[in-house]
Parts: C-alpha cells; sequence; structure tokens
C-alpha cells in the first residue's frame, strides 16, 4: 500500500467500525465484505431481507450501509425511505446502492429515495473506495423535508451518472440567501403537511428552524435570531405536549416570513 493510500485508509478507518451488507446472495455479501475488510472496515455484517436489516440498524447502529437495489423480499429503495422516515439514530446513516442495473433511471431513482451514493457491478477496490471516500469524507447537507428526507440531492457524486442532474465537482455551502429560502420553502411545505404527516410535519420544521438559527449567527441577525427563538419555543412545547397545532404554528412562524429573499419565485422547491 503506497503513503497515499495508507493515509486514506487511516481516514476511512473512523467511519468503517460497523457497516451492514444488504444482499439476498450470500455470496454476494460474503465478497463485499470481504473487500470492505481489505480497505478497513472492523465489523461487517450480512442481512439478506430489508425486515431483516431495519433490526440490524436498530441493533448495532452501522455507520455505512450498502444494499442491492432489488432481492427476495428487498427492495433496496423502499428500505433507504423507511430508514430515512424512522426515529431510529443512523436514519441518516450514509446509503451505497449496489446494482448490475446502472440506468440513469435507476440512479436518479436512488438519489431521490434518499440515497448517498450508487455502485455498479462489476466494480473493483479502487471503484469501492471512491466511494467510501465520498460519503465518509466528503460532507453533504442534510435535507428533511416532507416528500423527500436525505443528504443534498445537488451534491449526488455517483460517477456513474453524468447527467444534467450530476454537478462536476463539489460545490462550497450555499450562500446565506439560498439557504434561508430553502429552508422557509421546507417550512412551508412542512406546515401543509401538519394534518397528513404530523410527525414528520414536526421534525422538518426543527431542521428547519435550526437550519435559519444558524445562519442568523452566522450573520449576526438579531432579528432573525429572535424569530427563530420564539418558532423553537412553540415546537419545544408541541414536541414536549404531543399536540401540533397548525394555528399556533402559523402563529409563531409569522415573523419568519418576512426573511425569504425577493427572488423566492425563481427557487426551485425541494419539498
Amino acid at each position: 500500500m503506497i503513503f497515499g493510500e495508507e493515509k486514506l485508509a487511516r481516514q476511512l478507518a473512523p467511519f468503517l467500525q460497523r457497516v451492514l451488507v444488504v444482499d439476498g446472495s450470500h455470496a454476494g455479501a460474503r465478497l463485499l465484505g470481504e473487500l470492505l475488510k481489505g480497505v478497513g472496515a472492523k465489523h461487517v455484517y450480512a442481512e439478506p431481507t430489508a425486515a431483516a436489516a431495519m433490526a440490524a440498524c436498530k441493533n448495532f447502529e452501522p455507520q455505512v450501509i450498502f444494499t442491492e437495489l432489488t432481492g427476495r423480499d428487498l427492495d433496496g429503495l423502499n428500505l433507504v425511505r423507511t430508514l430515512r422516515r424512522s426515529t431510529l439514530s443512523c436514519r441518516q446513516t450514509p446509503v451505497i446502492v449496489v446494482t448490475t442495473e446502472a440506468t440513469a433511471a435507476a440512479i436518479v431513482a436512488s438519489r431521490n429515495a434518499g440515497v448517498h451514493e450508487f455502485l455498479r457491478k462489476p466494480f473493483t477496490t479502487k471503484d469501492l473506495v471512491r466511494r467510501l471516500e465520498a460519503v465518509c469524507l466528503r460532507s453533504r447537507d442534510w435535507i428533511e423535508a416532507i416528500n423527500y428526507i436525505g443528504p443534498d440531492r445537488r451534491r449526488f457524486n455517483s460517477g456513474d451518472y453524468q447527467g444534467p442532474r450530476k454537478r462536476q465537482s463539489d460545490h462550497p455551502a450555499m450562500a446565506d440567501a439560498a439557504r434561508i429560502r430553502q429552508a422557509l420553502i421546507i417550512l412551508k411545505s412542512a406546515i401543509k403537511a401538519i394534518e397528513s404527516d404530523p410527525a414528520q410535519a414536526l421534525r422538518s420544521m426543527q431542521a428547519q428552524n435550526g437550519e435559519l438559527r444558524t445562519v442568523a449567527a452566522s450573520i449576526k441577525d438579531p432579528k432573525l435570531s429572535a424569530a427563530t427563538a420564539v418558532f423553537g419555543r412553540c415546537l419545544a412545547a408541541a414536541a414536549e405536549s404531543g399536540v401540533l397545532s397548525r394555528s399556533d404554528v402559523e402563529a409563531s412562524s409569522a415573523s419568519l416570513w418576512g426573511f425569504m429573499p425577493a427572488d423566492e419565485d425563481r427557487a426551485a422547491a425541494v419539498a
């Protein structure tokens, strides 16, 4: 192993203490497991079905998950969506889909399900390390919306897809105005979903208020900080009581809407 590879292996090691492989093929799971151990994974667990995989997620909280796209009693993308909408502490764990069907449609569907990366069979150890490096060492913003929960899709890094939704390089964090716009767009969608999906609506609103609070601190805006504090108290009370009132939410969030950037209409909704 050359110096650069040794350095990368040391960087990846803390993220590969617990890896889950979901594959109905025992031989396929074993092969991937051996490759993972070869690049530094400490414990590799294999499960053949989506139900077993969710139980494993609860029991040992994997740091990285590999899943086949399809298999007996396995729909990889449905597994990802279920994990993302769960209350498990590992719900944001990076997921890499592994499949021989690397069509543009499959890759876009994976992206929209909340997958981090896409690995096409057959693959080399270099391909595997490239994906691990992408999910472990390249931070991506987390989107907590209503219709989408997962890593920021605008930074989907799959090396197997070169279409219009792939960016050629990682970009710096969104400008403050864009972050405010996106948070408020998702917040609006979450408020609309209070009656139909209260649990995710509350989680989404908490995430967006946290994002707005972070931006307020970054730009040193006391008015935005105050507005997020008012909204945060409402959300905290709702979480404690288990009662999410749309009228209370709308009233406590009213002062936030004045911070919507003027070009909102040109923004693409991600919620």
